[in-house]
């Protein structure tokens, strides 16, 4: 297992560690919270955590889940959820998050949303002084305006590029049937909270990968010395 993979699941254990019997819980998608899922099944078998249910963030989190064995419930069943746990593509000092490298950030931000607590899980290579300069920012636009959205997100200072599909020809499709543009600013993103609402005005936006003060804890997978450890980061 090489130093990435292990700092994954160094912090993806301690997320689980967080989780009490009876908990409604928000089970992320991507690497990280897979292995997530994974040491979550792993308790609820051996009796360690009981009575639990998940509410997914993606389609392929419910695949795994499903297979493990984890109880399930609908967003649309609940009214709130005790503790989500997902990962993120780039985390800020002060816990502003871009999301989305796997197309699911509309359904992921609709459950930290709901969350009474949003638990961040990532490896120290997330972490940045400032959002957009390595990742680009995704938005989910509908079929038939993604032209026109891509033209207004130019006036905002924003190149957007269709995320192309890698092994089918064409673009890819979201779980919600959409297309993902995905956006550069020259400089990166200054203003996260107000570019996060000036996007979703845009007609024909359905959601973009900025979090905004949703994150409650980031917890971060580290080495030190070859040791492989985990540590709740300071908001700044």
């Amino acid at each position: 297992m090489d130093l990435q993979t292990q700092m994954k699941k160094a912090v993806a254990q301690a997320a689980v560690d967080q989780i009490q019997n009876g908990m409604i819980l928000g089970l992320g998608s991507g690497s990280t919270a897979a292995l997530m899922i994974e040491e979550l099944a792993l308790k609820i078998k051996s009796g360690k955590i009981k009575d639990v249910v998940g509410v997914t963030t993606s389609f392929q989190g419910e695949v795994l889940s499903s297979e493990l064995g984890i109880p399930l419930k609908s967003l649309s069943s609940v009214s709130e959820i005790d503790l989500a746990i997902d990962g993120a593509d780039e985390v800020d000092p002060k816990f502003q998050l871009i999301k989305g490298g796997g197309a699911c950030h509309v359904q992921e931000k609709l459950v930290a949303a709901l969350a009474k607590k949003f638990i961040v899980v990532v490896d120290s290579s997330k972490l940045v002084k400032k959002l957009n300069l390595d990742f680009k920012l995704p938005v989910e636009v509908l079929p038939s305006a993604w032209k026109q959205v891509q033209k207004k997100l130019e006036g905002l200072g924003g190149v957007g590029e269709l995320r192309m599909a890698q092994k089918k020809a064409g673009p890819i499709v979201t779980d919600q049937g959409n297309l993902i543009l995905d956006l550069t600013f020259k400089n990166g993103i200054d203003q996260p909270d107000s570019l996060e609402s000036q996007i979703n005005n845009i007609p024909g936006v359905l959601e973009n990968g900025l979090f905004i003060n949703l994150a409650d804890e980031v917890l971060v997978g580290s080495v030190e010395n070859d040791v492989v450890g985990v540590k709740s980061l300071n908001k700044i």
